[in-house]
């Protein structure tokens, strides 16, 4: 069992625009200045009918959802997990039986490597804002991925474990199970 450590970040921000720079900085740290080998990441929003919204997502395709092309990581795991109900685009994530067993396997795994305080602490942190970013990046990224999220009112960063071989190997088998 190959499990990694990893670090959650969850931005606070008072509006989804904010939160998609911060959004957009962290991918050029990625892309452009090679600074984060991988990552994940989902901008929320919390619109006012209660609900939550990915506004968008980013899965670096090595990790969980590359042998899928799922295009869904541990931080859209971790946005499920605490709001299963949330929506990207206009439709729900779990539009299929295919699509919500995978969604499930994914926010399982991201749930289950935090403890239960982290989770519930995670959920008050982005509750307090009207958007929030959330990246999933290995540890030793944690000054550079603060540093892109300057728009940010708060930062809150928490570790988290995750076993990818097994998180696709679940993945495979909710993806054919009819």
């Amino acid at each position: 069992m190959a499990i990694d450590t990893f670090l959650s970040f969850e931005g606070v921000y008072s509006n989804v625009e904010d939160a998609l720079e911060d959004y957009e900085a962290v991918k050029v740290m990625h892309t452009e200045l090679g600074l984060i080998d991988a990552y994940d990441a989902a901008v929320i929003e919390h619109k006012e009918n209660g609900k939550v919204k990915i506004v968008k997502k980013h899965e670096t395709p090595t990790r969980v959802g590359g042998v899928l092309g799922g295009g869904i990581g541990l931080a859209t795991g971790l946005v499920i997990a605490l709001f299963p109900g949330a929506a990207i685009g206009a439709g729900l994530l779990v539009g299929t039986t295919a699509g919500g067993a995978l969604l499930g396997t994914i926010a399982g795994h991201a749930a289950a490597g935090m403890s239960r305080g982290d989770l519930k602490e995670l959920g008050e942190v982005l509750d307090e804002g009207q958007a929030g970013l959330v990246v999933v990046a290995v540890a030793d990224t944690q000054a550079k991925i603060e540093a892109a999220m300057k728009r940010a009112q708060k930062v809150h960063a928490k570790e988290i474990k995750a076993d990818h071989e097994a998180i696709e190997q679940e993945a495979k088998q909710a993806s054919v199970t009819p």
